[in-house]
């Protein structure tokens, strides 16, 4: 823990963000009036430590005065995300929860442009914090990151989001609305890709993907041409421009692995209706932050670039990267061979204790133990599609 330092970002930014106060990452005066309100709200920060460690008041209060101290430092959402994040945070998650982190592919990644991340995605909070992590080991500028206005719980989360970098994304709103609102995301993100240089991780569709079937909603890519068609700028032209990189995160046991089996086996039988409890995404946030990930792997991609004529073309292209770039674990492939009744992964499983793994899931019923087994086996599944053997 300590004081961690911030690298000089020289990047500049010529756009006007006073647009987008709504919605943008705190910055100026709405940035110190946020940091002030969080430190009158210490209990709250104390109550998210205890999240993250457990009931070890020693290290509760000790990392709760490192926190504490390096938020009443920080002057801007760069400086938060450093000397916090991707500081503090990121690094306690990974010793506490994980037996190896790794990343590849980020000297891709030209400190001096903006580009925007887009990602798979399987925890609420931790996919983007590792790429921060991963951007901030590699010396490059962290992300901004884009969440659903469904996080936001009360103003002390929306702090913590737009502290970190977060955009806020509006769903809970008409059709009109909720038009205008796309167009406002749009012309933000590309001001803040191309004006500001600006990087920004955003999902590769709404939500998580509970069933590890990893695809891109076309929408999303409609939805960054939206406040672009009357500039006369074609859309293949603003898809070079944006500088796309999938991003592949890969953990070999997913803390709310169960969790989602079950939520998902209820929509179905409810006929694809499932209302969400008033804190189950905060309970959801505290189980991927405290349980156990075995290793995980964060892939960089290659930027998307060449002449796409619709955004199912580009999905496509991110599609692929994501899953030809998925690190493919023994939990994937022992599920796979499980559910396949095959013996294609067999060698690679010699050491891996199969019985144990599906022993983790025998308690289930079986159409919840179907489904997280296929949650494990879909990576797999992916990858096979794309080189041609499934």
């Amino acid at each position: 823990m300590g004081e961690n330092p911030v690298p000089e970002d020289n990047r500049t930014v010529s756009m006007d963000f006073s647009k987008y106060n709504n919605i943008a990452p705190y910055r100026g005066k709405d940035f110190d009036d946020a940091i002030k309100r969080v430190l009158e709200h210490r209990e709250y920060v104390g109550a998210f430590v205890s999240m993250l460690v457990g009931n070890d008041l020693e290290a509760v209060y000790r990392y709760l005065a490192d926190i504490l101290d390096n938020i009443s430092k920080v002057r801007s959402y760069p400086e938060f995300q450093q000397r916090i994040t991707a500081g503090i945070f990121v690094p306690t998650v990974i010793d506490r929860t994980m037996t190896g982190f790794s990343d590849s592919g980020y000297d891709v990644i030209d400190p001096s442009k903006g580009y925007l991340f887009l990602s798979n995605h399987r925890d609420i909070i931790l996919d983007c914090a590792l790429l921060d992590y991963t951007l901030m080991r590699s010396g490059k500028p962290l992300c901004e990151m884009a969440f659903g206005d469904n996080l936001i719980m009360n103003k002390f989360t929306e702090d913590l989001f737009r502290l970190n970098g977060g955009i806020i994304v509006r769903r809970a709103l008409g059709m009109k609305e909720k038009y205008l609102a796309s167009v406002e995301l749009s012309s933000y993100f590309v001001e803040a890709i191309t004006e500001a240089n600006i990087s920004v991780w955003l999902a590769q569709r709404p939500g998580r993907a509970k069933d590890g079937i990893d695809t891109t909603h076309s929408s999303i890519i409609k939805m960054l041409y939206l406040s672009q068609k009357g500039k006369g700028i074609t859309f293949s032209e603003l898809i070079n421009n944006m500088n796309i990189l999938p991003i592949s995160i890969s953990y070999e046991y997913d803390p709310n692995d169960i969790n989602k089996g079950r939520e998902e086996v209820l929509r179905v039988q409810h006929h694809g209706e499932y209302e969400k409890k008033k804190y189950e995404d905060l309970v959801s946030m505290a189980r991927g932050l405290k349980a156990q990930k075995g290793r995980v792997h964060l892939a960089v991609g290659t930027p998307v670039k060449g002449d796409f004529k619709t955004p199912e073309e580009v999905a496509r292209e991110v599609d692929r990267q994501i899953h030809m770039n998925y690190m493919l674990w023994d939990t994937n492939k022992a599920a796979y061979d499980y559910l396949e009744k095959s013996d294609r992964y067999a060698d690679d499983l010699k050491d891996f204790d199969t019985e144990a793994f599906l022993h983790r899931f025998s308690h289930l019923a079986p159409d919840v133990r179907d489904f997280v087994l296929n949650s494990y086996a879909n990576p797999v599944r992916s990858r096979l599609k794309e080189e041609g053997e499934a």
